[in-house]
């Protein structure tokens, strides 16, 4: 079973990671497509984030998803609420039968602190001591680790909001790192409103989450 993390957040929501072994045949015997993803990894992925949900939630009703304006997909009656994201060889999903949810896995690459001022605001670069627009290269893989967590932070609160029309670097605000409880402090100024996104770092792969 390649299920490569599984968490039971609370008695509502559940969160996962599968690690991408099937071949397509799998997938497409057990969930339906619901676009068109010519790319064939990309169609992969995105059926075993499909995949996923039912995993997570055994209940869940993948044939009702629909896809909103903003390409957040949803399920009309909002039964389940549920992030997907997945990178490389990996797939995860977040489902919650009680409130927003959002979810992002990233794989730390060299590119991340070239575009850090992109997705950064200057008093986050001076407050986690990320340099601003780094394009040396070959600079050793742990100094992408660091920015890939905050820009996977960033995304899970863009997902978990939904909406879309979101600046990284002016509504998400990133304010402060807890290692020990593994939590990221931030203020989403659209909605001023606090949360707190929690994540992993396992070998060579990020997580977070966000949870209503």
């Amino acid at each position: 079973m390649p299920v490569f993390f599984q968490h039971q957040i609370n008695e509502f929501t559940r969160l996962g990671i599968w690690k991408i072994e099937e071949t397509e045949s799998f997938f497409k015997g057990n969930v339906p497509q619901h676009r068109d993803v010519t790319h064939p990894h990309k169609r992969l992925q995105h059926l075993a984030g499909r995949f996923l949900l039912q995993y997570l939630f055994p209940d869940f009703p993948y044939e009702q998803i629909l896809i909103a304006e903003t390409r957040r997909p949803f399920l009309p009656d909002e039964r389940y609420h549920f992030s997907i994201s997945h990178c490389g060889d990996y797939a995860a999903a977040i489902v919650s039968s009680r409130g927003r949810v959002g979810v992002d896995v990233e794989i730390p690459v060299p590119k991340i602190l070239r575009i850090s001022d992109k997705f950064l605001s200057k008093a986050e670069h001076q407050l986690f001591t990320i340099p601003f627009s780094d394009k040396t290269p070959g600079h050793a893989v742990s100094e992408n680790q660091l920015p890939t967590l905050l820009w996977s932070a960033k995304e899970a609160v863009f997902k978990w909001y939904g909406e879309g029309a979101v600046d990284f670097r002016q509504h998400i605000l990133l304010e402060a790192i807890d290692r020990g409880s593994e939590t990221i402090s931030c203020r989403f100024t659209k909605t001023d409103t606090s949360l707190q996104v929690h994540y992993r770092e396992f070998n060579g792969l990020v997580l977070a989450w966000v949870v209503s």
